[in-house]
């Protein structure tokens, strides 16, 4: 199941142009923070009842950072001498000192700097570093090597100590109603469970399990020689009911856990190469221009206007990858960190084009039609004469207003009274979507001569 999961939502972020929003998009919608942040209560209850059913499954099969580190742990244990490498570990103060920060981070409006340890939101950048900008690219790399590199030592290290998410479920995961449980009558004190156990939740010397910490993985009850581990009913003692002392003791198919998680270790390799993109949705390469400095960046049609975006926003990069004309990107400025905006030297946002608002899983961008993005205004274009060319070069153009959907942009001539006279364009505010079309189709360089001002709030026109 672990590996099912790892795989839907590594092809999530996988096929490209946002194509996979519509078979996988509900992989995202059913991670745990985004569907707090959106506010999606059916998501997080269930979630939460499901941890108080079985303990942290969602950990353990649908968290892709989780069952990542699962997979890199996998193949630490199979070198020589490693087989038998955790142990029991407490530590409650770092984990809520953690998840204390985190929270004050969220309400301060820090969003986009909390989000840094959230699980999905490590692993979308993850799995997005190939479309990403040189700064999300490092934060990707850091975030890839500390998680692998505490994975590889101590399994699920990150997942008990730093995740905000995990330490939430582990609350909940107190009171589960089925979990592992130890038979101090079976046992024979071998400690094998214990250091096979990638949680380090396993007290051997007085076979108790901290089930703050237990993910469900299930690794102690395969390895358990005497089967003196099982998952039961709360409470329940003696051997699984309904079975033989013979089946309890049979030992889990390990090699069906590593075809599986190789199955995994495939998916991500071609997550990797199926980013490889043209510019302009695939059309053709834009050459690079010069980036105009703004006053507000623009954020998408869905998303209401810079505050709500900025605070529902965490930063997965599902948008960024799945916008077919690479208008959207991480930002590198420290107030919104790594959160998506939109710049137009790649393409342009298309009136037609709602995928960012079909992927977004928690709700900094919501779900909206073509007709009625066709209508909002996320910002104005603004004609800067000194870079124009029709005035620098004494040429005609005129392609802003030639590619304009809406019709903002009519030719005026520069010289009313000339019959001859040379044409610049001229903006209507009021009719102006701030799509970028005319940003990104402007051919002067190195600086445009026109450009979109982005608004703080969207307002329909």
């Amino acid at each position: 199941m672990a590996a099912i999961s790892f795989a839907l939502i590594l092809l999530l972020f996988a096929v490209p142009d946002g194509a996979s929003g519509e078979w996988f998009g509900w992989m995202a919608d059913i991670q745990f923070l985004p569907a707090v942040l959106a506010a999606n209560f059916v998501i997080v209850t269930a979630l939460i009842i499901v941890t108080l059913l079985f303990g942290r499954v969602y950990c353990s099969v649908i968290c892709p950072l989780g069952v990542m580190q699962d997979i890199i742990s996998f193949f630490s244990g199979k070198r020589r001498g490693k087989a038998l490498r955790f142990g029991y570990r407490k530590g409650p103060v770092l984990r809520y000192g953690l998840l204390i920060l985190f929270v004050v981070l969220m309400v301060l409006g820090l969003n986009s700097i909390a989000v840094l340890i959230a699980p999905y939101s490590a692993f979308g950048r993850i799995a997005s570093i190939a479309t990403g900008t040189p700064a999300s690219i490092v934060v990707a790399l850091v975030t890839f090597l500390v998680v692998a590199g505490l994975a590889w030592w101590k399994g699920r290290l990150w997942c008990n100590s730093i995740c905000p998410v995990g330490t939430v479920l582990g609350f909940f995961s107190r009171f589960s109603l089925f979990r592992p449980v130890i038979d101090t009558e079976k046992c024979i004190g071998c400690s094998k469970c214990a250091k096979k156990c990638k949680a380090s939740c396993i007290n051997d010397r007085e076979h108790s399990i901290d089930y703050s910490r237990c993910v469900a993985c299930m690794d102690c009850i395969s390895n358990c020689s005497v089967g003196a581990i099982r998952y039961t009913l709360r409470g329940k003692s003696g051997c699984c009911a309904a079975k033989t002392e013979a089946s309890c003791d049979a030992p889990a198919d390990n090699g069906r856990r590593a075809a599986l998680s190789t199955i995994g270790m495939v998916a991500a390799g071609s997550a990797i190469r199926a980013q490889e993109r043209k510019g302009d949705g695939g059309l053709a390469v834009i050459e690079k221009r010069a980036v105009p400095p703004r006053e507000v960046k623009p954020v998408p049609a869905g998303s209401k206007g810079v505050e709500h975006f900025s605070d529902k926003c965490v930063s997965c990069q599902l948008c960024v990858k799945s916008c077919p004309n690479r208008v959207l990107r991480p930002s590198s400025s420290l107030e919104n960190f790594l959160q998506p905006e939109m710049s137009f030297e790649n393409g342009y946002c298309r009136p037609e084009c709602t995928v960012c608002s079909e992927v977004c899983p928690a709700g900094a961008i919501t779900q909206i039609s073509e007709e009625e993005k066709s209508s909002i205004q996320i910002g104005h274009a603004v004609w800067i004469a000194a870079n124009c060319v029709v005035l620098t070069d004494d040429v005609n153009c005129g392609n802003c207003a030639r590619h304009c959907p809406s019709g903002a942009i009519t030719m005026v001539p520069v010289n009313p009274e000339d019959e001859k006279s040379r044409m610049v364009p001229s903006v209507d505010t009021e009719k102006c979507i701030g799509c970028g079309a005319c940003e990104h189709l402007c051919p002067a360089r190195p600086f445009g001569a026109i450009y979109v001002e982005g608004h703080l709030v969207h307002k329909e026109i």
